[in-house]
């Protein structure tokens, strides 16, 4: 499991380099986290809610967010992280201060119900978010993420993916990550700056 764990981090790395690469070359110097171009990462969408009505990206405006991209089958990596995630969140001002955004990579699986009661699980504000497999491919896209089926045996049933959560502040500009590697108290940090 660390092997895979460290494999989809060096993926996460080799995506945000292709896109550094394929960047403006006379756009001002990188900023923020890592030096990573926060124009690189993000934008518009429109997706499934939890609900089954239409979830518009503007309802993300004027309040900071985090996202996640998994699957409501994960098996340890989704929970695991959606559960910290919300420990964090709690730990740095308050359910309210902080949006958590968990979009599904597993659409055929997934629909809005799928995601709506997952989201639930957690005994927190989350929004669950899932679409066609078209709508998905282009969020992915534009938020930098890797996911495709495992070739595990239980092939089908497992996918590897970009386990990386995104922050991004009130404006929609990237902000951050938090990887499943650094300590809570560097979390909190970096959520109570966003929040902030």
């Amino acid at each position: 499991m660390r092997v895979t764990a460290w494999l989809l981090v060096l993926l996460a790395v080799i995506g945000v380099a292709a896109l550094w690469i394929g960047a403006d070359r006379n756009a001002p110097a990188p900023q923020g986290a890592a030096g990573l171009i926060k124009e690189s990462f993000g934008g518009p969408f429109e997706l499934i809610g939890g609900n089954g009505k239409t979830f518009s990206s503007q309802a993300l405006a004027g309040k900071p967010y985090a996202i996640y991209f998994g699957f409501t089958r994960c098996g340890d990596v989704c929970p695991t992280t959606l559960s910290r995630l919300v420990k964090l969140r709690r730990e740095a001002a308050n359910d309210q201060a902080l949006n958590i955004v968990f979009v599904t990579i597993d659409p055929v699986h997934d629909g809005a119900k799928e995601v709506g009661q997952y989201a639930n699980l957690f005994n927190a504000p989350i929004i669950g978010l899932t679409g066609g497999k078209t709508q998905i491919d282009q969020v992915k896209k534009q938020y930098g993420i890797f996911a495709e089926p495992s070739p595990h045996p239980m092939a089908g049933k497992e996918m590897e993916h970009t386990a990386t959560v995104l922050l991004f502040d009130r404006s929609g500009q990237f902000a951050g990550t938090i990887a499943a590697t650094e300590t809570d108290a560097d979390a909190i940090a970096k959520l109570k700056k966003l929040i902030d």
